[in-house]
Order: structure tokens, then sequence, then C-alpha cells
């Protein structure tokens, strides 16, 4: 390992498929909060969460000879992996409700919105929560692209190693996820404008 302070986790991995319990311990520490909020932002529930990341680490224990250092950080390899278990568990479980039409990656350019980072202007004037529901509206991969690039900031780089796709895929998946985003939660912004000219009306009075 390079320093026992800090090793890298790819000496982990080699530790812990050695036998070392502690290597094993050290990497879910690291890494299990971000395979957790993955999960939870993909499905909305807790316990599917919990049981994706434990799922991850036994995966990790039985199959981790196959990570290839290669193809990117065993961080990607470990967000894939989760990535492949909550879709399973999502579609036996139907936690999320798809959009009825599921357009492709190729919707024209006219269609899709201008905004540079809509999801900014929308938690500006709608409520987490509402924010929320629309991301788990959205159709599976457009909700992944949403969840990896906005909600844990990773970069297109990052999102196309987890997702195995290509660097362009990512960002055409985006730009359409945010424009059912913000179309979405149009309704309620109109709702707040149409709430707050009366407020405006009656102050007036």
């Amino acid at each position: 390992m390079s320093t026992e302070e800090d090793p890298l986790d790819s000496e982990l991995l080699r530790s812990m498929l050695a036998g070392d319990e502690d290597a094993l311990a050290v990497l879910y520490r690291r890494r299990h909060a971000s395979i957790y909020r993955f999960a939870l932002q993909m499905s909305g529930s807790p316990a599917l969460a919990e049981d994706v990341t434990q799922e991850v680490f036994m995966v990790l224990l039985r199959d981790g000879k196959s990570y290839d250092s290669t193809r990117g950080p065993l961080n990607w390899f470990l967000l894939g992996i989760a990535r492949n278990l909550t879709r399973q568990r999502l579609g036996r479980e139907h936690f999320y409700a798809p959009l009825e039409n599921e357009e492709s990656d190729s919707s024209p350019a006219n269609e899709l919105q201008s905004m540079s980072n809509p999801l900014d202007e929308l938690s500006r004037n709608q409520s987490i929560e509402a924010i929320r529901t629309a991301v788990l509206s959205l159709p599976p991969r457009y909700r992944e692209v949403v969840v990896l690039c906005e909600l844990q900031e990773l970069s297109y780089v990052e999102a196309a190693g987890i997702l195995n796709c290509a660097i362009g895929t990512v960002r055409s998946r985006l730009h359409r996820a945010r424009a059912l985003l913000i179309e979405k939660l149009r309704p309620a912004r109109e709702e707040d404008a149409a709430a707050n000219r009366v407020k405006t009306a009656r102050c007036l009075a």
C-alpha cells in the first residue's frame, strides 16, 4: 500500500481479496455513502438503498477479481454495480413511475430548454420535495444522469465511466432530462406565480 493512512481503493481491494477484513471495512467506510446516496436518489426508498449498498459489497467480495483498473477507478465499478442492482430492484418492485412516452435520446434540439443549469433555477422556485418527486418520475436512463451529474456533481467523464456509455450519450440524456424536469415542474411554477400575483394584488388593494 502507498501509505498506511491513505491506501488506494485498488490496494484495499487487493488486500480484501487476499482475506484482509480490515481492508474491506476501510473500503466500506470510504465508499458506502456515495453508493447509498445514488440508490436513494434513484429510488426514493431508504430501505432499497440500504439493501443495494450491502449487496454491492457482497458482489465485490464475490466478483472483485473482475475489476479492471484500466477502465476507471474502483468507485466507478462500485457505482456501476449499484446502478445494475438498483435497476433490477426498481423493475421488480415498481418504486418509480416512468413517463408514458420515453422519448429517444435523439430528440430535436429545439424541443430542449436552453437553460444552462435548470435545477439551480428550479430549486429557487420549487420545494426540494417537488424536485425529488420529479426526478423519481423520470425514466431510468434520464434519472441516472441527473443523479450523477446534477445531484452528485460528477463530471460527464465520470458519469460515462459509471454508465459504460459515451460522453456524448451522457450529454444528450442530461439535456433531455433537464427539459423533462422543466416540463414536469411547470404547472407548480405557474401555480406559484399565480399565488404571488394574488398576494401582490391584495397588498395593493
